[in-house]
């Protein structure tokens, strides 16, 4: 089959009818007539046209342009709006205001190690296969023509998607960047396709130190917030010997011993993919989806350097906020979102008290106390589902978390009642000082209590009165004492 153009016309699924705009559709169909008519042919390539084999609504639409030159496209291109131009010799263009890429066939030599390293030059009369065969995986080396519907597999990539493979096209071309060993990882985890042997073991000889921390993210972020199973991402990166580098902390987690009464299912690393594929199911619901899957992968790091064996079970006690550095840590290599790691930081140092609290059914205060310090109370009980424990392989104590989701709409109507205010402490004669700061957080455990505004107000005056006066008895026995 290599080397040997197959053609194959998609009668169920017409790619340009899944476009979201008629008026994008029709520029797309008038330039493949103009440039048809020049003598060049236009194909949808890459993800477009594997999302669209797969029944995949894709909105990233690439054009690859054959057999004309760059200034004549260029010109072609301007008939229809705004022509665009990403680096003339790059021979990547588009139309202002489209979203739609149009790329001339190109060569690209690696001149380093580096992602940017590398030599490019457009070749019109390159031809399919030499276009194709520069491509990362056989199934984004499709082509299908833009006017004809027909679709060119030069590599296999078809059987791929049917046999549901990642395989690369070319061994050469292919060790030549370095992030393809990820893009490998995240599009086995979109797809639950597995990546083939010859393939995985390519990767293990790549070096991903190169990479630059925006790249990696990229990847990272779409295996997390895409992934069926993100799981697969990290399953394919530690098969493909290649965590070291980017994801040291999470290789620690692999034979790290747990209490298997509470987790049958066995060490920190299966746990911690477990606990990740079950906040797929829900991130979608959260306020942050990429943080909260972050807070997924990163809550039990902690354990590294917690985890004992006491009296015949492992302990890791206090792992929720001793691993707080290891987490950041980690946080900061992969991102410089600052409301990604707050969230992260935030929720990791409070992810043990949701199942705890509703295991021992605790009061209200304990409950509204830990929504207030939750950055979002609502994601921190979507993550008790996901990390829901597991007795002896019995069912989780509270799967739907009810005890928790009726706790938080008490907190919600008491956050919304009225409360104490600075402004209702200076009115009642406290000016604002040593003792301001004390009175306001007394007034606001009251008001976790649920204890109304005006009984608030009166038990805070109170205290602080009480407080002021017992340091003032201080001080004066004090200064009598130095005399």
């Amino acid at each position: 089959m290599l080397g040997k153009p197959i053609y194959r016309l998609f009668l169920y699924c017409d790619i340009i009818n899944v476009m979201n705009k008629e008026s994008v559709k029709n520029i797309i169909n008038n330039i493949a007539v103009r440039i048809h008519e020049a003598g060049g042919e236009a194909y949808f390539v890459g993800g477009y046209v594997r999302d669209a084999v797969m029944g995949r609504d894709n909105t990233d639409i690439d054009i690859e342009v054959h057999k004309i030159d760059p200034e004549e496209l260029y010109s072609i291109l301007g008939d229809f709006g705004t022509p665009v131009a990403f680096g003339r010799s790059f021979g990547i263009y588009s139309i202002k205001g489209t979203g739609i890429d149009i790329a001339m066939p190109r060569i690209e030599r690696a001149t380093g190690s580096g992602h940017r390293d590398f030599e490019i030059s457009v070749d019109p009369m390159l031809g399919t296969y030499n276009a194709a065969k520069r491509r990362d995986f056989t199934i984004n080396s499709l082509m299908q023509n833009v006017l004809t519907g027909e679709v060119t597999d030069h590599f296999g990539g078809l059987d791929d998607i049917e046999r549901r493979v990642i395989r690369h096209v070319d061994e050469d071309s292919f060790v030549e960047d370095s992030l393809r060993v990820l893009r490998a990882a995240q599009f086995a985890s979109r797809f639950e396709f597995e990546v083939d042997d010859e393939t995985v073991e390519l990767c293990r000889s790549i070096d991903l130190s190169t990479l630059s921390r925006e790249r990696v993210e990229e990847e990272l972020k779409k295996a997390l917030i895409k992934g069926v199973k993100p799981s697969i991402f990290f399953e394919t990166l530690k098969e493909m010997d290649q965590l070291d580098y980017w994801f040291p902390e999470l290789k620690e987690l692999i034979d790290l011993p747990q209490d298997p009464v509470f987790h049958p299912e066995g060490d920190v690393w299966v746990h911690t993919m477990e606990v990740l594929d079950r906040g797929a199911e829900v991130r979608d619901r959260t306020s942050s989806p990429y943080a909260f899957m972050l807070l997924c992968l990163t809550h039990d790091l902690g354990k590294i350097i917690t985890t004992d064996y006491i009296k015949g079970r492992y302990h890791a006690y206090e792992h929720e906020t001793k691993g707080i550095p290891i987490i950041e840590r980690f946080l900061h290599r992969i991102t410089n979102e600052k409301n990604v790691i707050k969230y992260v930081l935030n929720m990791a140092a409070l992810h043990m008290r949701p199942n705890i609290l509703a295991y021992q059914k605790s009061s209200l205060k304990a409950t509204n106390r830990m929504f207030d310090e939750a950055v979002s109370p609502e994601d921190l009980i979507y993550f008790a589902q996901a990390d829901k424990p597991v007795v002896s392989g019995d069912e989780p104590f509270d799967g739907d978390c009810n005890f928790l989701r009726e706790r938080l709409e008490e907190f919600e109507r008491i956050m919304v009642q009225p409360y104490v205010t600075g402004a209702d402490l200076i009115k009642e004669g406290l000016e604002p000082g040593e003792y301001f700061t004390d009175a306001l957080s007394y007034s606001h455990k009251l008001r976790l209590a649920g204890v109304d505004k005006q009984t608030t107000l009166k038990q805070t005056l109170a205290y602080i009165r009480k407080k002021i006066s017992t340091d003032n008895r201080k001080k004066k026995q004090e200064g009598q004492d130095d005399r």
